[in-house]
């Protein structure tokens, strides 16, 4: 007992010492892009917390209006709040959003149509991970149905506004957990087994398949789209597993902050050197390799159809 209670003593005191640099190579890549968006209007759900409100700080610090959807708006226009108080001038409007039920999402792309004229930058930020067995509004699993379900529809809602205001982009949140997914087909609702963390990876790599299929559908119109993995982000992303908080909790100079994890989200929004680049996975404002299951074309059409199928829609 005495030699592992030494022996851990012994570890806590080299990460201590080896912190600044353990914290330094944790951090990732940075945007350095100068990149201003005056006149530019962007929409990005989840913004009210996480990685989701540093990128609207950022994006709203470069002169862009910055529509934030989120699903608990109090918590939302405490977070606008915030930013107008960090940022002078700072344009930011928060609207209800709720990715786990489609009637939330064609009302806010009803209206927002309505009162918005251009959107040029549509980043799908929100998701839950690990969280208990559960299902949207609609009878959709909950990982499936807000991480790719939901962004899924609110994309094709709002995909002609986003060709009038060419060039323009979307920028995907995936995770690296896309490459411990398969997408189930057989049971995509997971209805005959169930395991979070299985569940949350199937949505991650839907996040991927997704935006090679938009990015293939989308050629010639200058919108691209394109996937990032933000990193491992010290966030309340993990409050339905106590397993994940407690890991979380232990290694935590080893994960990004908020603000780190958002550098990738705000690299593909508004690096010049991607304005035709499209279709690609990013981390750490570099490009990132993809799983085979996430490079799968037939996977990809077929989850583009199943996908219609269950949402009623059409797209062509």
């Amino acid at each position: 007992m005495f030699l592992i209670i030494l022996g851990c003593g012994i570890i806590a005191l080299i990460l201590r010492i080896m912190s600044p640099q353990i914290r330094k190579y944790s951090a990732g890549g940075v945007c350095l892009s100068t990149s201003h968006l005056d006149g530019k209007t962007v929409l990005i759900t989840g913004a009210n917390t996480g990685i989701g409100k540093e990128t609207a700080l950022d994006l709203a610090a470069r002169g862009a209006r910055v529509i934030m959807a989120c699903r608990d708006v109090e918590k939302g226009e405490e977070a606008a709040a915030e930013i107008r108080a960090r940022v002078g001038g700072a344009e930011v409007e928060v609207r209800e959003l709720d990715l786990a039920d489609t009637y939330s999402i064609r009302a806010f792309a009803q209206r927002f149509l309505l009162e918005v004229s251009h959107l040029h930058i549509l980043i799908n930020n929100a998701g839950v991970m690990m969280c208990p067995y559960m299902k949207t509004a609609d009878g959709f699993e909950m990982h499936l149905g807000v991480n790719h379900l939901g962004h899924f529809l609110l994309t094709y809602l709002l995909i002609g506004i986003l060709k009038r205001s060419a060039p323009s982009r979307i920028v995907v949140v995936s995770s690296l957990a896309h490459y411990f997914g398969w997408i189930r087909f057989h049971d995509l609702h997971s209805q005959g087994s169930y395991n979070s963390g299985l569940a949350y990876c199937q949505s991650k790599l839907a996040n991927v398949l997704f935006t090679r299929e938009l990015a293939r559908r989308l050629t010639g119109s200058n919108v691209t789209v394109n996937s990032v993995h933000p990193g491992t982000v010290r966030s309340d992303l993990v409050r339905h597993s106590t397993m994940m908080s407690l890991v979380f909790a232990l290694f935590s100079m080893f994960l990004k902050t908020p603000q780190e994890g958002a550098q990738s989200s705000i690299y593909c929004s508004v690096a010049g050197e991607l304005h035709s680049i499209t279709g690609k996975h990013f981390s750490d404002c570099s490009p990132a390799s993809v799983a085979p299951q996430g490079r799968c074309d037939e996977t990809s059409h077929r989850l583009w159809d199943v996908s219609c199928e269950l949402l009623g829609i059409e797209w062509d």
